[in-house]
């Protein structure tokens, strides 16, 4: 703060003249920085000395001196920032951002994205909203699935380039022939970020610590006991077959912290700070595996930047600027796909609706051309009509039943889903149905006491990159499904998903799920709405960015170009270091 301090003083000094030549006292200085005379005397010898103005004081008591400006608070401004950056500290440049929030793009644009300072590569990410805590488990935020990735590190881990699950902390693994012993293979390199040796039995207390979660204890419910039999050996005895169970430890929410320290990790990059306007990630040297091109990566959370830009800070996707400042004026798009993850409709099998009265709901939806003629920017969503690739929504006769007179309609976040329902309510009404909308303002169902009393419920599903486990696992854990389907139902859920992960081929195991998918979507219990577009922008030149499952690019794959090098004939090429 003592920098925005200092700023803020010659912003008081700087205003009544707008930089022109003042006459004024000492006394009537220190009076408009609510300073004490004493310390104006020095908050003037300071600034002259550092060149940002002149003071020529008048000998005798009273006498007026003059003050002479070398520089406006704006360009002072940046020039701290820049100061604060080269120093690396980054969280007194974003103090002294919050001083203008109506200059606050034009200021921070050439401090974003990719830079180099003291030789050090940095990618700096303008976001829109604070993140939450990363703790062991479910999180519900896309931000903060990703970070669990580069911080955390699991058993084993998803690799863009397999089908299946690699090894991460564990080199190695075999099952026995019943499917009921697994034995992973640890690695014998591994390092906390803090620099203390891993040690196999940590990594048991805090998978154990983790199936004491419900969530997680539903979803790791076929561990009978985790057992070290060898310093370099982990065992997982089950009481029935789980196939999936390379898939479970590989997910972000199996990822593993010290037993001691729920912020402290094993990934590839280590969380140096984590404030409510600052994340700063630096590269973990002792990594496992190979090793990040990029030193650190820091989190702007400017939401007055987004909601200057759009009117709101709920529901864009990040924009990340990458490469020299510069080039910031030729963004483009360097990456782009449509998410795997979908909204969806879903109905409560023991409130109001019949079957057919729910299939009618979701023909309305998908033929009515709600989806379509949403009020939303075009490049946001696109509607779709399979909930992953290949499973598409079945292809009923036509239903007319009349709905109920009155239905309550449940949904959380994103934002998209406050227009939706909104669609929904309107459309209802023409045919004589109203429709009670209640908004629970989460990204998942954790803690809704209305979730019970609902006959429709909306939400968001994010995929990972395996798309089949992750809805196996989303079937397995969320609260949504037991609130969703009557008793009888969710246990035949159970039982069905405990003979399809008993399937030793995977290929087999994702057919099975696709049936039992499949058997939800006939049964009018669940509906997809529509996909995201995720995009990466970025300057011609930028290497490494490519968009995972869940919007975001790997970290470890990222680098940048370094900066030019100054001729040696003297002079400055385009782009080079002044």
């Amino acid at each position: 703060m003592r920098l925005a301090n200092r700023l803020n003083q010659f912003q008081r000094l700087w205003q009544p003249s707008l930089g022109a030549p003042q006459q004024a006292t000492v006394a009537e200085l220190a009076e408009r920085c609510f300073c004490s005379e004493r310390h104006m005397r020095t908050l003037l010898r300071q600034a002259q000395l550092a060149g940002w103005l002149t003071w020529e004081a008048q000998s005798g008591r009273g006498k007026r001196g003059t003050l002479t400006f070398h520089t406006s608070p704006h360009s002072l401004r940046g020039t701290l920032m820049e100061q604060a950056l080269t120093s690396g500290h980054s969280q007194n440049a974003l103090e002294l951002t919050r001083l203008a929030p109506e200059q606050l793009r034009h200021l921070l644009q050439p401090f974003l994205g990719g830079q180099w300072q003291n030789d050090t590569p940095t990618l700096r990410i303008p976001y829109y909203r604070p993140l939450e805590p990363l703790r062991p488990g479910f999180l519900p935020g896309r931000a903060e699935q990703h970070l669990a990735g580069q911080i955390f590190s699991g058993i084993t881990r998803f690799d863009p380039d397999s089908a299946e699950p690699q090894g991460d902390l564990a080199h190695h693994w075999q099952v026995s022939p019943d499917g009921c012993v697994w034995q992973f293979y640890i690695r014998s390199t591994l390092h906390w970020h803090n620099g203390e040796r891993i040690e196999t039995h940590q990594l048991q207390a805090r998978l154990q610590l983790l199936l004491s979660d419900p969530p997680l204890a539903r979803l790791f419910a076929s561990v009978k006991q985790i057992e070290v039999p060898h310093a370099r050996c982990l065992t997982f005895r089950l009481h029935c077959p789980d196939y999936w169970l390379p898939w479970r430890l590989a997910s972000y929410c199996s990822r593993l912290a010290h037993p001691d320290n729920t912020q402290l990790g094993s990934g590839p990059f280590r969380l140096v700070a984590f404030k409510p306007d600052l994340v700063r990630l630096e590269c973990h040297e002792s990594w496992h595996l190979q090793h990040p091109v990029l030193k650190a990566i820091e989190y702007w959370i400017t939401p007055q930047l987004f909601e200057q830009e759009m009117g709101t800070s709920c529901r864009h996707p990040a924009q990340i600027a990458i490469g020299d400042p510069d080039e910031l004026t030729t963004l483009r798009p360097v990456s782009n796909s449509i998410s795997l993850g979908f909204c969806y409709l879903a109905v409560r099998q023991h409130g109001s609706l019949s079957r057919a009265q729910a299939r009618r709901i979701m023909q309305i939806i998908h033929q009515s051309g709600i989806l379509d003629t949403l009020p939303l920017d075009e490049n946001l969503i696109t509607p779709t009509t399979e909930l992953v690739p290949g499973l598409t929504i079945p292809d009923w006769s036509p239903h007319a039943e009349a709905l109920p007179r009155h239905l309550t309609l449940v949904y959380h976040l994103p934002g998209e889903l406050h227009t939706m329902a909104a669609q929904l309510e309107r459309y209802f009404a023409d045919l004589g149905c109203t429709l009670n909308v209640l908004f629970h303002n989460a990204k998942n169902w954790t803690g809704c006491a209305q979730l019970a009393g609902a006959d429709l419920v909306m939400g968001d599903r994010l995929i990972g990159e395996a798309p089949e486990y992750t809805l196996e696992q989303w079937l397995r854990s969320d609260v949504l499904w037991p609130a969703l389907l009557t008793a009888e139902q969710y246990a035949q859920l159970q039982t069905t998903l405990n003979a399809v992960q008993a399937e030793p081929r995977h290929a087999q195991r994702n057919v099975g799920l696709h049936r039992v998918l499949a058997a939800l979507m006939d049964d009018a219990v669940l509906t997809p709405l529509f996909n995201y577009r995720y995009q990466i922008s970025a300057p011609p030149g930028v290497n490494g960015i490519h968009l995972n499952a869940l919007g975001w690019f790997d970290f470890t794959r990222a680098w940048l170009p370094p900066p030019e090098i100054r001729e040696e004939a003297g002079g400055h090429g385009p782009g080079a270091l002044p």
